[in-house]
């Protein structure tokens, strides 16, 4: 064969190879998981104030919950306690661990404690105990639908979808869209059509799951715009509002509403004296914005200006 021919032949080999690269990036583009892009405002000023602060004494504070009807669940080193809609307290119940993280559905309260759940009635009763689920697991946060409950577990970085009965139905993270959680600050929120929206921290960004585990799109970057996430492990508490996400962050102490696309809506809390490093837990009401300071074991009520 010539040196032309064989010319012509290493160029051709080349050109094939170049169009298969970029027919493969694309084909690996359109099916990966899309980010979604705001447009975030500039920053304003706190639309929210707070209303009211309850000093929870029974122990240090970590958790809260509303139920349906607006009464309010707190939680905390070793506590529940539920409070009707005026703050006026029920009932008090000791626990033998820390309760880390609450959620309602219904007429149940359930109760992460370390590496378990503990399901209690609105009346205070405890009905049964599930799990452990993981060895050395840590539950930092639980979301109840009508059908399903959700809860991340920190140390496993895995999130579990269980049904009422407490059977595990799937997870998610154990495939190669894993989390990275560098900190004991994981939050999950189960939508009503049982997709699933997950702080992933270590990457600053909120991930939407559907209903077979799958990543679909996410939104969130580093950073101190509105619509970004600061410091390490963020967002580190989030809620659901109704249409909207509230979201708390460390480093710099902030609570903010975000549209469920990422963009940026409004601040709740941004000019404030919390400490910069304790994140507070959330909770939602049509109205209310429930905020739970482990740093003072107060809880703050938010209400719009």
């Amino acid at each position: 064969m010539s040196n032309k021919s064989v010319t012509y032949a290493a160029v051709t080999v080349i050109l094939i190879f170049v169009v298969y690269m970029i027919w493969d990036t694309a084909s690996f583009r359109n099916n990966k998981p899309s980010e979604i892009k705001s447009e975030a405002s500039v920053p304003t000023t706190d639309k929210w104030e707070i209303n009211k602060t309850l000093m929870v004494s029974m122990g240090n504070l970590r958790s809260v919950a509303v139920t349906d009807s607006g009464s309010v669940v707190t939680g905390g080193e070793s506590f529940v306690s539920y409070f009707d809609r005026d703050l006026n307290l029920k009932w008090q119940l000791e626990m033998e661990n820390a309760v880390t993280a609450l959620a309602t559905g219904g007429d149940i309260i359930y109760a992460a404690a370390g590496e378990v759940i503990i399901l209690l009635t609105i009346q205070g009763e405890i009905i049964e105990e599930w799990g452990p689920f993981e060895a050395n697991s840590l539950i930092t946060s639980i979301s109840a639908n009508s059908g399903l409950i959700a809860f991340a577990d920190a140390v496993n970085k895995r999130i579990f979808i269980l049904g009422r009965d407490g059977v595990v139905v799937r997870m998610l993270g154990q495939s190669d869209n894993n989390f990275l959680i560098p900190s004991p600050y994981f939050d999950v929120v189960l939508l009503d059509d049982n997709t699933i929206l997950a702080a992933n921290t270590g990457r600053h960004r909120v991930e939407r799951w559907d209903e077979n585990a799958v990543l679909t799109e996410y939104f969130g970057t580093p950073g101190t715009a509105p619509d970004s996430f600061c410091g390490c492990c963020n967002p580190a508490h989030m809620a659901l509002a109704g249409d909207y996400i509230v979201t708390a962050e460390k480093g710099i102490n902030r609570i903010k509403i975000l549209r469920k696309n990422g963009e940026f809506v409004e601040y709740v809390s941004s000019d404030n004296n919390f400490t910069n490093s304790v994140p507070l837990d959330l909770a939602a009401s049509d109205d209310k914005i429930f905020a739970a300071n482990p740093a003072d074991s107060k809880l703050y009520i938010f209400k719009r200006k």
